[in-house]
């Protein structure tokens, strides 16, 4: 019904208007007292055998959402009520910032996919973090793993960015329960300068410094992007094994254009921006192999790319992921994507 009925009505309406309209009342339908009871019936799989325990954390099931959907920390209820095991908020960065000019966000429906150039757009890591809080306060019952991607300001140079993943980090540390540093995006002028081996190692190594002097450490994962050659990959696989850090997730959106069905005229008066979705999905996987094959399974992977399907999330957990996100087919697929997706991977057990 979602596919036929409801999505051709929420395409007739500007993208990122329609998203900020429908979690909205999202947010709404289930502050009504029953709802979100009703909900989590419908959507939620309970079983233990669909637990995994990764970079020490147990996940209630291995299906999540990415960063980007829930930039802000507002949907964290909302989400775990429709069946994900865990949710990653932000990107966020210390500072507020508008993000790019509208419009800044795009539909490839011959694609299933989207392009964006969002730019890190958030009400700033002090919002987020205050807004956790209260969620770890009032979970109602919730099992859901939480993590912090964390970003820099558009206008904090590269030289000073490790303060602003610092702060951030601090902010987050005590109502997170793991990080994520983002260096991939497309959409930040420079910032994927400091994916470089250099820049990234000390990077990394500031931030895993200022980790080991708290009494609990968190996992910190390094989310990449889906266009570095063979030769950088090798070089990931080396400064996460020099930085002790937890994990990789791969990969974030591609500024590759190649093989989209839709007309190139149309994707070009679309602009910069990176693209998600089905497009994603060979050179997600691919990334997955490559680092799980070359590194030895020295550490854990979560997949996100294309998975808009059993099968999809299949494919990246064959390759070598140990959990998945998803973000552009929920907006596809709908809200029992998450269900459907755990409901198989408990039949083919």
């Amino acid at each position: 019904m979602y596919k036929h009925f409801i999505l051709p009505i929420l395409f007739r309406f500007d993208a990122e208007t329609i998203h900020h309209t429908v979690t909205r009342l999202l947010q709404l339908a289930l502050a009504i007292p029953g709802v979100s009871a009703i909900c989590r019936k419908l959507y939620v799989v309970e079983d233990k055998r669909l637990a995994r325990t990764v970079f020490g954390l147990t996940f209630p099931n291995p299906i999540g959402i990415a960063a980007g959907f829930d930039k802000n920390a507002e949907l964290v209820s909302e989400l775990s009520d429709l069946g994900f095991g865990f949710v990653e908020i932000g990107t966020v960065t210390p500072r507020p910032q508008p993000g790019n000019l509208r419009p800044r966000l795009f539909r490839l429906k011959a694609d299933s996919g989207l392009l964006n150039r969002m730019g890190f757009n958030n009400r700033g890591v002090g919002p987020a973090a205050e807004r956790l809080r209260q969620f770890a306060k009032n979970r109602g019952g919730r099992n859901v793993i939480v993590g912090g991607n964390i970003g820099k300001n558009k206008d904090t140079p590269n030289e000073n960015a490790l303060d602003d993943y610092l702060l951030s980090f601090r902010e987050l540390f005590e109502a997170v329960d793991y990080f994520v540093v983002n260096v991939s995006s497309p959409n930040t002028p420079g910032l994927r300068d400091l994916q470089e081996r250099e820049p990234l190692t000390r990077l990394l190594t500031a931030l895993q410094q200022e980790n080991r002097q708290k009494s609990a450490p968190k996992p910190i994962l390094l989310k990449i992007a889906p266009d570095l050659t063979n030769g950088q990959l090798d070089d990931i696989i080396t400064i996460i094994s020099e930085t002790g850090i937890a994990g990789i997730i791969a990969t974030n959106t591609t500024i590759s254009r190649d093989g989209l069905a839709t007309n190139p005229t149309v994707v070009d008066q679309m602009g910069a921006g990176g693209v998600s979705g089905l497009p994603l999905r060979n050179r997600a996987t691919e990334v997955i192999r490559y680092l799980h094959q070359q590194s030895g399974g020295a550490f854990p992977i979560i997949g996100v790319g294309g998975i808009a399907s059993a099968q999809d999330a299949q494919e990246k957990l064959g390759a070598g992921a140990s959990l998945v996100q998803i973000y552009t087919s929920f907006i596809y697929e709908g809200p029992g994507l998450a269900k459907r997706i755990n409901q198989a991977l408990l039949k083919a057990m």
